[in-house]
């Protein structure tokens, strides 16, 4: 390979939504920097078959801000 081409490649842990953890080896962050997922295996309604809304960053917070007023009158 050659010299300073490649991006660092280092152990770093990685932090499951029910807090489990396990070391993997990455090019994201630094050497022993923490990944927190949002969505994992054990919380994706792919595997679970349950649909859950997850706000990041108070985006489903101002749609239903925005579109409240919105809907279907019975």
């Amino acid at each position: 390979m050659k010299a300073d081409t490649h991006p660092d490649y280092h152990e770093i842990t990685v932090q499951l939504t029910d807090g489990s953890t396990y070391t993997t080896r990455s090019t994201w962050g630094n050497e022993g920097d923490t990944l927190k997922l949002d969505i994992d295996p054990s919380s994706h309604p792919a595997w679970t078959g349950v649909h859950r809304l997850v706000d990041t960053a108070g985006q489903l917070a101002k749609f239903n801000k925005k579109f409240e007023g919105f809907g279907l009158k019975a």
